[in-house]
C-alpha cells in the first residue's frame, strides 16, 4: 500500500484522481456553481464547497431570494453576506420563511435597515423558527429587559440571543447572578449593554463568576458583572499581554489588580490602548504611572478625542503662566464634562491665548480624521 502511494504521488495519479473529483463535482452542480460566482460573490472554491449543499439546476427560486432581499432594502453586499454566510437560503421560499419575520421585528420597533444590518450578521435567524424560537426569546428578553427599545439594542449588540437555547445558558446564568447577590439594576445593565456575556455555557460562566468572586468583587457592586465581562472575553494569553503592558510602566502585579477592582475597564481596553495612554500619562504630560492604579477609568476615554486635545490646551495655559500646575488635577481635567472643561479652561483665556479653542477644535478635527 506504501509503495502504491508513493508511486501515485510521483506519478502525478493522487493529483489525476483529485482533479477528476472536482471535475465531476463540478460538473454535477455547474450551474450551481456559476451562480454562486456570478450572482452572490463567491470564489471559484467557496462555490464549490456550497454548490454541495445547494445544488440547484435552475435560477428561478434563488432569483426569487435575492430579489425580495433588495425589494426589503438589503444591499448587495448584505445579501451577499447572507448567501455566503448561509447559502441555504437560497432553496427558501421567502414569502413563507423570511417575511414573517422581517414583518415581526418592524413590529418590535427595528428598521428596515436595522433589520438588514441584523440578518446579514447572523443569517441563520432566518432559519429559526418565528413560533417556537424567535419569539420566545425576544418575549424572555422583554420580561428581563422592561422596554421593547432595551431588548432591541441587546438584539442589535448580540444578534445570538435570539438563537441559543435559553434554557441551558441564559437561564441558569441569571438564576446564577440573583442567587449571589447581584442586583437586578446590574444584570439588567450587563444584559443590555454586554448581552454576549450571558450566552456563555452554564458551566464555564459558573466557574468564571466563582473566580471573579475569590478576586474580591461585591457581588453588588457592578463592577462585578464587568469583571464577569473582563475574563469572559479574555482568555489567559490576552490577560497576561494586558498586565505585561503595565508591568512595563513599573506597576506591581498587585497595583494592576487593585486598578482592575476599581474599573475592570482597564484590562478590557486593549494592549495597544494600554501602552499608548501610559506613554501620554508619563512621556507627554509627565505623569507618574502609579496614577492609573488611582485612576484606572481614564482607560475607557478617548486618547484622540479627549485626552490629547485637553492635554494640549492645559499646555499651552502651562507655557503662558495662565495657570499653575500645583492647582491643576489631570485626571479631573480629563473626566469633566466638554461643556465645563471649555468653561474652566478654555473661555476665560480667550484675550490671553486667543489661539486655545482654535488648537483644541484643531485637536478634536485631527482626531475625527484619524477615526474615519
Amino acid at each position: 500500500m506504501l509503495n502504491f502511494l508513493y508511486k501515485a504521488i510521483h506519478n502525478g495519479s493522487c493529483f489525476t484522481i483529485r482533479a477528476r473529483f472536482i471535475s465531476t463535482a463540478s460538473n454535477q452542480n455547474s450551474f450551481s456553481v456559476s451562480y454562486l460566482i456570478n450572482q452572490c460573490g463567491f470564489s471559484p472554491k467557496s462555490a464549490l464547497q456550497a454548490s454541495r449543499k445547494v445544488n440547484f439546476e435552475t435560477p428561478d427560486n434563488a432569483d426569487l431570494v435575492i430579489s425580495f432581499f433588495k425589494y426589503h432594502g438589503f444591499s448587495q453586499t448584505q445579501i451577499s453576506s447572507i448567501i455566503i454566510r448561509h447559502p441555504r437560503v437560497l432553496l427558501s421560499k421567502p414569502q413563507n420563511t423570511f417575511l414573517p419575520k422581517l414583518d415581526f421585528f418592524m413590529s418590535k420597533g427595528l428598521t428596515s435597515p436595522d433589520i438588514a444590518t441584523l440578518l446579514s450578521k447572523n443569517p441563520h435567524i432566518l432559519h429559526r423558527s418565528l413560533k417556537n424560537h424567535i419569539i420566545p426569546s425576544f418575549v424572555f428578553f422583554k420580561n428581563l429587559l422592561g422596554t421593547n427599545e432595551n431588548t432591541i439594542t441587546a438584539i442589535k449588540r448580540f444578534s445570538g440571543i435570539l438563537t441559543v437555547k435559553l434554557d441551558t445558558c441564559v437561564v441558569p446564568n441569571v438564576n446564577l447572578l440573583r442567587e449571589i447577590g447581584v442586583p437586578e439594576s446590574s444584570i439588567l445593565s450587563g444584559l443590555k449593554n454586554w448581552p454576549r456575556v450571558i450566552t456563555a455555557t452554564a458551566p464555564q460562566f459558573k466557574e468564571i463568576v466563582e473566580e471573579v468572586k475569590e478576586m474580591g468583587f461585591n457581588p453588588s457592586k457592578l463592577t462585578f458583572v464587568l469583571a464577569v465581562l473582563a475574563l469572559w472575553g479574555l482568555n489567559k494569553s490576552m490577560w497576561e499581554r494586558r498586565v505585561n503592558a503595565y508591568k512595563r510602566w513599573g506597576l506591581s502585579e498587585e497595583e494592576i489588580l487593585v486598578a482592575f477592582r476599581k474599573s475592570p475597564w482597564c484590562i478590557i481596553a486593549s494592549e495597544d490602548k494600554i501602552m499608548q495612554v501610559m506613554d501620554f500619562f508619563v512621556n507627554k504630560m509627565g505623569l507618574e504611572a502609579s496614577l492609573i492604579v488611582k485612576h484606572p477609568v481614564l482607560l475607557t476615554l478617548s486618547l484622540e478625542k479627549r485626552m490629547i486635545p485637553r492635554g494640549s490646551v492645559i499646555e499651552v495655559l502651562l507655557s503662558k503662566g495662565l495657570v499653575v500646575k500645583k492647582n491643576i488635577y489631570l485626571p479631573t481635567v480629563f473626566l469633566y464634562s466638554e461643556n465645563f472643561f471649555l468653561k474652566k479652561f478654555v473661555t476665560p483665556y480667550k484675550q490671553e491665548a486667543n489661539d486655545l479653542l482654535k488648537l483644541y477644535n484643531e485637536r478634536l478635527d485631527l482626531s475625527k480624521r484619524i477615526s474615519e
